[in-house]
């Protein structure tokens, strides 16, 4: 477990406690597993219990933390881009009332997902970029993101070249979404604006590993901010 992240640790600190339910796991035992301090276990779980999730202290020397079964969810059957999907519908919910509320409710969601799915939910958040603080148009379909993609795409002129491209991940504007990715035709990484692909085939080809960089964005101004599902 030595380096996983503070929200991964969230995640598979409640897997853990569902699996074992209604039995206890104690600070230590649970500090051990995922290899951190007692402290930083009894911060993750006061943040859990903070966002709603079931969790309580059961005392004595056999006591520990317990998940309360009767208030959670089964296993959630939401892909990867449904989860994506519902965090950029809920950056609507920004200055509501409700901000606080639909982010506790995505985790929620997210925490009862099978753990090969919030792991791959999680990875393709992460390949989402927000950028201005406007409203966000509406998610173009989810291109995949893992295989070579063969497209159409046209530029401002309408004129259309085929191209094959490496996907590297999404930057949402107001006003439009981009998909980032290493073209082959021009041997660099460009911005392809979803609404001027004409179309699209995704092939059985597995990319080589890039990693987008912020300075790959290539942004001159504003504040560029990546999708999380930990609200």
């Amino acid at each position: 477990m030595v380096g996983v992240n503070r929200t991964d640790r969230l995640y598979a600190l409640v897997e853990e406690l569902r699996a074992v339910a209604p039995r206890p796991r104690s600070a230590s035992w649970l500090a051990r597993r995922f290899e951190v301090s007692v402290r930083t276990v009894e911060r993750d779980i006061s943040a859990l219990q903070q966002s709603g999730t079931p969790i309580y202290a059961e005392p004595g020397r056999t006591g520990g933390y317990c998940l309360d079964k009767a208030h959670t969810m089964p296993p959630v059957n939401l892909t990867a881009a449904e989860a994506v999907a519902m965090a950029i519908a809920l950056r609507h919910l920004d200055g509501t009332p409700f901000r606080a509320e639909g982010r506790s409710a995505l985790r929620k969601l997210v925490a009862a997902m099978r753990r090969e799915d919030a792991a791959e939910a999680q990875h393709l958040a992460a390949s989402v970029h927000l950028l201005g603080a406007g409203p966000i148009p509406p998610m173009p379909p989810v291109l995949n993101i893992r295989r070579v993609l063969r497209i159409r795409y046209a530029d401002r002129a309408g004129a259309v070249t085929r191209r094959e491209i490496e996907p590297l991940g999404y930057v949402g504007k107001p006003e439009h979404w981009y998909l980032i990715a290493w073209c082959r035709l021009r041997r660099e990484i460009r911005a392809f604006r979803t609404d001027r692909i004409a179309s699209f085939t995704v092939t059985s080809e597995v990319p080589p590993l890039r990693r987008l960089r912020p300075e790959d964005l290539d942004i001159p101004h504003g504040d560029v901010e990546q999708l999380t599902l930990a609200g």
